[in-house]
């Protein structure tokens, strides 16, 4: 049987077999990310037809360079098209190339034992195949690289942006020191907009530390020792107070809090979760600070109200450099928007085994739940 004909008839178990393999790359990965289908697809039925279609040593020539017509000029193909969404993914760029080494050997495991002897047609469709893939992959590398440049710009400026801020409050803040008529009280306002502003700078380098050790490869790192996890939300929540003095907070706090944490990068994890909460939710209303500790671990909630998560953002919240959507009103809150937090809440929790998750509507709020399992000193 000829390959471009296989390739059509047999699709489906081809796609089977290579979606099953996707999914192990990326084990966290929800139904959404997985969505390759219709992209893999259209890339086997590219390549069938770049089989079937005759080629004289020019164009062999020109594909062997990654020169082949369709790629010139970015055209929006089926490989593409994938290589941007797997980097929407979260898939990093040897995860990729593993999903195209597996489809070469899985076409080839299929089609193969169904071959009687080796021929010359039957080896110069071979090539033409791996020309194909390979033509497929170079298209989905430059879509991949196109995307994560621009995602990287992105985030440059908007680092750039939100780091303006507070560094401006501070130099105001520095200005009015240097008057000499300055009111004891003023001189306290003035050093309470101070440590405000550093507050909110040292959450986003924090952020931004973690998010490069995570994106190095090296995870995490978690430095357990015995901590009470209800101190540790003490601390995070005066952060989050002299960070937002306008916002209200209510800490409820039940059962036996102590264990083995990280409390360093707990602190980091609750002040991000109560930071989103005050920049998104209703001032009017107290942001809610719950820990319960028991026998299997450390429940925290942290509740805000105000506009709900919209549906379609909640599957990509805990995304780096994902940002939540403004409701449009204007207000004097202060705003990071580097998109880091909630994914670096994700990360601490998932190095201590834990999870995170989120619930929006207009009833209840928004809750974001941590569950962290307990090890007992």
């Amino acid at each position: 049987m000829k390959l471009d004909r296989f390739l059509n008839e047999h699709i489906e178990e081809i796609l089977a077999e290579w979606e099953a393999f996707s999914v192990t790359l990326v084990p966290t990965a929800t139904p959404s990310d997985m969505v390759l289908r219709d992209h893999a697809r259209g890339m086997l039925q590219a390549i069938a037809l770049d089989i079937e279609t005759s080629q004289n040593p020019e164009q062999q020539y020109k594909k062997s360079r990654g020169n082949a017509p369709h790629l010139v000029g970015g055209g929006q193909s089926a490989a593409f098209s994938h290589g941007g969404q797997r980097q929407a993914s979260d898939f990093s760029l040897l995860q990729l190339c593993a999903e195209f080494r597996a489809l070469r050997a899985t076409v080839l495991r299929l089609w193969l034992p169904r071959l009687g002897q080796m021929t010359q047609e039957i080896s110069n469709q071979m090539v033409r195949f791996n020309e194909a893939v390979d033509q497929a992959l170079a298209e989905s590398v430059v879509s991949y690289s196109s995307k994560a440049d621009q995602t990287r710009e992105l985030f440059l400026a908007i680092l750039g942006h939100d780091l303006r801020m507070p560094l401006f409050s501070m130099r105001l803040a520095g200005e009015s020191l240097r008057k000499p008529t300055l009111s004891a009280a003023q001189i306290a306002e003035t050093g309470d907009r101070i440590r405000s502003s550093t507050r909110l700078m040292n959450s986003m380098v924090a952020d931004l530390l973690g998010f490069t050790r995570t994106q190095l490869g090296s995870g995490m790192p978690i430095v357990p020792a015995f901590v009470d996890v209800a101190t540790v939300c003490e601390s995070a929540l005066e952060d989050a107070k002299a960070a937002h003095p306008q916002s209200l907070f209510e800490l409820q706090a039940t059962g036996d809090t102590t264990g083995s944490f990280d409390g360093v990068r707990l602190h980091q994890l609750f002040a991000n979760l109560l930071f989103n909460a005050a920049q998104y939710g209703d001032i009017d209303r107290p942001v809610v600070f719950g820990i319960h500790g028991d026998s299997d671990g450390v429940l925290v909630q942290v509740t805000n109200q105000g506009q709900p998560i919209p549906e379609a953002s909640l599957g990509a919240i805990f995304k780096p450099l994902v940002q939540l959507p403004e409701d449009g009103g204007q207000d004097e809150r202060p705003r990071t928007s580097l998109g880091l937090g909630l994914f670096v809440a994700r990360e601490i929790a998932e190095a201590h085994g834990g999870t995170i998750a989120v619930q929006s509507d207009a009833a209840g709020g928004t809750v974001f739940t941590v569950r962290i399992p307990g090890v007992r000193l």
